[in-house]
């Protein structure tokens, strides 16, 4: 086994495998070589030299000292802090500018996820550094300007659910995770766990997943076993932090009690667990599935905040509504004036009064030149509008991405 050791451990009768300093930086021949006597240890040490790498097959062992393995490990820690996310470092950006970005960021996303996916059906295991690449990917997106990359998760075929629902559930809880206040670091972890937070429903038998008429009790019953799979697969996954396993298994827990897998309730469910669970059903409800159309997401809102009296922490709702709106960045909406307009910027302060962009006028039916309207502002002003209802794209065929 080789190990890792300070010279001044060293001792006749040791076998030194590797010296750990450049061959032009010391006067031995060789980089192994045995440890003849205390005159030789001296030498190391007076040349400067303070760790080498010790073969204790060949040679006598130092028992406190870690194996190269975990010598390693504690390097590439101390690398990965380099990388770390510094708020402070990332700008704000507009939401224009972001798209490109964001459409990249999504693009390398459904493709480690997928390979995840595909490595647990197969039986491999997870890398997490693979994933860890991506949500950082993510999180500096999101920090940049959170409404691209959340836009993108609008447009979405039917056969990919599961990928983009990991993707958009990753991207929703690091946005919300930042307005709750979450450091870098924890924002990592939540991140990584909301990407994952599905992985279990690739050891659920496909033909229930897949089901698109209503699954009887026993089926509903294996399906709720996948929160378990995943927790199993993070848990046997190296470097997934406790936060990553406990914010995926608790994304169908419910404040009363009636979620599972454990049925715990109120308090009990972590913060982050209570998070996932409303940004969960949320995007759940948004996306068309093959069995049902998507519910507009103003309608889902009403819904979650609706279920908010005993499934959902209220005060929690009230925050997450804020931080994506009622008309989330990407949406087509419909005015009072009968005119289209695509979603492109709101605030926290005025979820109700987006700024909009116009491209469509259904009383005269014809395109128009895009313009932006403040919906916050009066006559006069740029505004004197507002939203009577969300109007699907795919009706008018209009894409929304491109007026972003």
């Amino acid at each position: 086994m080789v190990k890792k050791v300070k010279t001044n451990q060293l001792r006749p009768g040791m076998f030194i495998h590797d010296i750990n300093c450049g061959w032009l930086d010391h006067p031995f021949f060789g980089r192994a070589m045995d440890v003849n006597d205390d005159e030789m240890v001296e030498k190391i040490v007076n040349f400067g030299i303070r760790e080498v790498y010790i073969d204790t097959d060949i040679g006598l062992d130092v028992d406190s000292a870690p194996t190269k393995e975990e010598a390693d490990k504690a390097i590439m820690e101390e690398i990965n802090k380099i990388n770390e996310i510094n708020f402070d470092d990332i700008k704000p950006v507009a939401v224009g500018r972001e798209i490109i970005m964001a459409k990249k960021v999504r693009k390398e996303a459904m493709k480690t996820v997928q390979n995840v996916m595909n490595n647990i059906k197969m039986g491999t295991q997870i890398h997490k550094e693979e994933v860890e690449v991506v949500v950082n990917d993510i999180i500096i997106s999101m920090l940049r300007n959170p409404n691209a990359l959340m836009s993108m998760g609008m447009l979405r075929k039917t056969d990919e659910y599961l990928y983009q629902h990991s993707i958009s559930v990753c991207a929703l809880m690091v946005s919300f995770g930042k307005l709750l206040g979450f450091d870098s670091q924890l924002l990592k972890e939540i991140g990584l766990g909301a990407m994952l937070h599905d992985i279990g429903t690739m050891q659920v038998p496909q033909e229930i997943i897949c089901k698109q008429n209503g699954l009887t009790e026993s089926e509903y019953e294996q399906v709720k076993k996948h929160v378990l799979y995943g927790r199993n697969i993070l848990e046997k996954t190296e470097g997934v932090t406790d936060m990553s396993i406990i914010t995926a298994y608790q994304h169908h827990e419910r404040l009363d009690g009636t979620g599972y897998p454990k049925g715990i309730k109120g308090d009990e469910i972590s913060k982050t667990g209570r998070a996932i669970a409303i940004i969960d059903v949320y995007d759940a409800l948004t996306t068309k599935r093959c069995f049902r159309n998507l519910i507009p997401p103003a309608e889902a809102i009403k819904m979650i905040f609706e279920w908010s009296e005993t499934k959902f922490d209220r005060g929690m709702v009230k925050k997450f509504i804020k931080c994506i709106g009622i008309y989330p960045v990407g949406s087509l909406v419909r005015l009072e004036s009968g005119l289209l307009a695509v979603v492109f910027d709101h605030s926290t302060d005025d979820i109700l009064r987006p700024l909009v962009r116009v491209v469509y006028d259904t009383k005269k039916e014809r395109i128009v030149m895009p313009y932006v309207l403040d919906l916050s502002k009066p006559s006069g002003k740029g505004g004197a509008d507002r939203i009577v209802s969300y109007e699907p794209p795919e009706q008018w065929s209009i894409q929304p991405d491109a007026y972003l």
